[in-house]
């Protein structure tokens, strides 16, 4: 009598399960610094909470069903806040002309409360997070050939 070998793939789940847990510290920490702490968003940080939020809820069910198809389904939403993201971290360094700069009117990122430890801006935090996700979106997706 000989058993049946039951082959598990679970090479998928540790990229989305680390994707999930970025998203989720991210939506987190944005709601945390607008809500308790009072620090209204610009307009570019809202536009990356939109992107940001639904793949902390997105990538919670992948990981929980390791659906390593999620690529295609969560990149359309990382790789929009990536570039809103690259955008406003443009802006924030200044490689954009002022004339552009969305803060102008409600709260401005380049105040020193929008800085985690005191010197890494958030723009550059939510830029970070975005890429980590997308790579990690990218490492967990299922070989092509098989």
């Amino acid at each position: 009598m000989t058993a049946k070998r039951v082959e598990t793939d679970d090479g998928g789940w540790m990229p989305l399960f680390l994707a999930w847990l970025i998203a989720l510290a991210s939506s987190l920490g944005a709601l945390f610094i607008g809500e308790i702490m009072g620090q209204t968003p610009c307009i570019l940080c809202w536009y990356q909470r939109a992107f940001m939020f639904p793949l902390a809820l997105v990538l919670a069910v992948a990981a929980f069903r390791t659906d390593r198809d999620v690529w295609r389904y969560a990149l359309p939403l990382s790789a929009p806040g990536f570039l809103i993201a690259a955008y406003h971290v443009a802006l924030y360094f200044g490689f954009i002309p002022e004339a552009v700069v969305p803060c102008g009117k409600g709260p401005s990122c380049s105040d020193a409360k929008m800085t985690i430890f005191g010197s890494v801006p958030l723009p550059v935090l939510s830029l970070v997070a975005f890429a980590a996700i997308s790579t990690l979106l990218l490492k967990a997706r299922k070989d092509p050939s098989a």
